[in-house]
């Protein structure tokens, strides 16, 4: 156990013991859809068909390693975005909180991931979270606006009159404001942080979208899974990067004491945001199935769940 001063550091046993998976200048202003279904294959098939890879997990490296191995190992950033696209990176940027507190994305995590998307032809790359807290010292202190403040890229603070009302027509939610950023968009890339959270008790790629809406997000908690579902029904990242480099083990989602966060060094990437979700699951040492939002989302078709089903590739950065 760590001492209040320093986040946790796993041995690599201790860390594989956690999961088991198959072998394989800056502008400060104001969709795509998932994988598509594909057939099982076997575990000694899934790197070698041919096909791309459903989802990568890098481990063992320091976060921009982590996601050039990830992205390589997806078929490139190419396959996700094309010349002339306008992409919007959503991170987790949502609380006055240093990257060592794991509250927030990491912050070379979202660099890189802005190289790559720039470097594939780009025309617009927009950054931006509905942070709970004043924006200006969220993105300050997360490190997200230094990090990419020499890349040309668009790192924008909400405002509310750019949230459309729009038509949701989900089981639970029917409509609800949604930023005009992320409706008018090529590309969304959504890039989570694992971490606790207190209400729907992890925070992974389906909660993150709760920073693209705004209105009273409150009212999601009365039915958090539900709503979750419901909002990734209507708007589809491209991509899910999951930053697991430090993960938040208790209280979040806001943390606060490094003795809270386990240095992982790991991160997973994938067009399916149903199985990032269900592999962040591992992270905590539960089961997808106790996740009410995955069983729901893989019942509507938004991805899969069952790990064994995909073409997985564990790679060291």
């Amino acid at each position: 156990m760590s001492d209040n001063n320093h986040p946790q550091d796993w041995t690599r046993r201790q860390f594989m013991a956690g999961f088991v998976l198959p072998a394989a200048g800056l502008v400060i202003t104001g969709l795509g859809a998932c994988g598509q279904d594909r057939k099982k294959a076997g575990p000694d098939k899934r790197v070698s068909t041919g096909l791309p890879v459903d989802l990568v997990v890098a481990k063992d490296g320091e976060p921009a390693a982590l996601v050039q191995k990830a992205i390589a190992e997806l078929g490139g950033m190419t396959r996700f975005v094309s010349r002339g696209d306008v992409v919007v990176l959503k991170p987790n940027i949502g609380f006055n909180r240093a990257p060592e507190q794991a509250a927030n994305t990491n912050p070379d995590v979202v660099r890189e991931l802005a190289i790559q998307v720039l470097n594939a032809g780009a025309s617009r790359v927009v950054i931006f979270d509905h942070s709970l807290y004043e924006a200006r010292h969220c993105y300050s202190r997360s490190g997200i606006s230094q990090r990419v403040q020499d890349l040309g890229v668009e790192l924008e603070y909400t405002e509310e009159r750019k949230f459309v009302d729009l038509a949701i027509d989900g089981a639970w939610l029917k409509h609800w404001p949604v930023y005009r950023q992320v409706l008018e968009c090529d590309k969304l890339i959504n890039i989570p942080i694992a971490k606790q959270h207190s209400t729907a008790r992890l925070s992974l790629g389906f909660k993150n979208l709760m920073g693209v809406i705004g209105g009273k997000r409150e009212s999601f908690h009365q039915n958090i899974h539900q709503a979750l579902v419901d909002l990734s029904a209507k708007i589809r990242p491209t991509l899910t990067v999951l930053d697991a480099y430090r993960v938040l083990l208790r209280n979040g989602p806001q943390g606060g004491s490094l003795s809270d966060v386990l240095t992982a060094r790991t991160l997973a990437a994938s067009p399916d945001p149903v199985a990032i979700d269900a592999f962040g699951c591992s992270l905590f040492n539960l089961e997808p199935g106790q996740m009410p939002h995955l069983q729901d989302a893989q019942a509507r078709g938004l991805g899969r769940m069952n790990l064994s089903e995909l073409r997985l590739k564990t790679v060291v950065a």
